[in-house]
């Protein structure tokens, strides 16, 4: 195989990662430690088939209303599991970690259900949702492979890498996103402020969650291209471990989610013989590797949120 269409593949599959991560990164900014990251690309994922469904059977012909009718359902169901998960993990004080996994539990449930449910419907015919698949002009990207392995992608693509970048300037360089991670180094002293630490929690976890949703989207529309798939979890996971590889920062989850793409596929691509499994498990070797080095130097800027994961009880403070 052409080792350029290799990595232009990988490449390719690694927006789902960064959605994923860029997603869960602004979450656990939050204080929250949302395990439902799985869960949640389930949701998109069958908020895309939903879409795709309704825009088959209302007989229009226009790729702008099939892209918004796919994205929008799927924004839909993903901030419908993201407000499922603030709702438990924020105003009823729940585990975070067991909210979590019950969300992803959720979520693939869901999903196989209406896959399935829509699978069976003659109605529905499995097409190739190919629109915007490249949004330069074929001649172009294919004139070397300079221009193919950094052009020859659909519009999803670019918005993952657009999305990370601009969430790591808005956490960064912004007021609300001060504010925001505020929230979760300390949440106490952020109330102190005048911080509505309620509020800002559940529009994190529900925007983060409604951008890892996209992850599904990107897998239904650019690489099962229409065809219904009843798990897509372990995207999720990777997506999880990238946010400790990429230390908490959306911009870094960029080279990683393409480094972690690239083990993902090389077994698909490459004969590894026996050792073709291990390396799909690559990249959360590495992601321990990252996590006991940041351990050890302990800097502040390669850690997580001081609060992470910590209920937090307004009348304690």
């Amino acid at each position: 195989m052409d080792i350029t269409n290799f990595f232009v593949m990988s490449i390719n599959l690694a927006a789902v990662f960064i959605f994923g991560s860029t997603g869960e990164s602004i979450t656990e900014k939050s204080g929250h430690l949302n395990m439902g990251i799985p869960g949640i690309a389930c949701l998109g994922f069958c908020g895309s088939v939903l879409g795709a469904n309704i825009y088959l059977n209302s007989g229009a012909d226009n790729i702008f209303l099939a892209y918004l009718s796919i994205i929008f359902f799927a924004l839909l169901c993903s901030a419908i599991g993201g407000l499922i998960f603030a709702f438990f993990t924020v105003s009823l004080k729940c585990n975070q970690n067991v909210t979590g996994l019950t969300l992803t539990t959720f979520g693939v449930g869901i999903n196989t259900f209406i896959v399935s449910t829509i699978g069976d419907n003659p109605g529905y015919s499995v097409i190739s949702f190919n629109y915007f698949q490249h949004i330069f002009p074929e001649s172009f990207f294919n004139a070397n492979d300079f221009t193919k392995l950094f052009f020859s992608y659909g519009f999803l693509f670019y918005l993952a890498i657009f999305l990370a970048i601009f969430s790591t300037i808005f956490l960064k360089k912004t007021r609300i996103g001060l504010n925001l991670r505020a929230c979760g180094e300390n949440p106490s002293v952020a109330d102190a402020a005048g911080i509505n630490v309620t509020r800002y929690r559940y529009i994190a976890i529900i925007v983060g969650a409604m951008i890892a949703g996209l992850s599904g989207t990107f897998l239904f529309m650019n690489h099962f291209k229409g065809a219904l798939e009843y798990d897509i979890s372990s995207y999720g996971w990777l997506a999880v471990a990238l946010v400790i590889f990429a230390m908490w920062n959306p911009s870094l989850s960029i080279v990683g989610s393409i480094l972690f793409s690239l083990f993902y596929c090389a077994p698909s691509y490459f004969n590894f013989g026996t050792y073709g499994k291990l390396a799909t498990a690559l990249p959360y070797l590495i992601t321990i590797i990252v996590l006991t080095i940041t351990s050890i130097f302990n800097k502040k800027e390669m850690q997580g949120p001081a609060s992470l994961g910590i209920t937090y009880f307004r009348e304690d403070r």
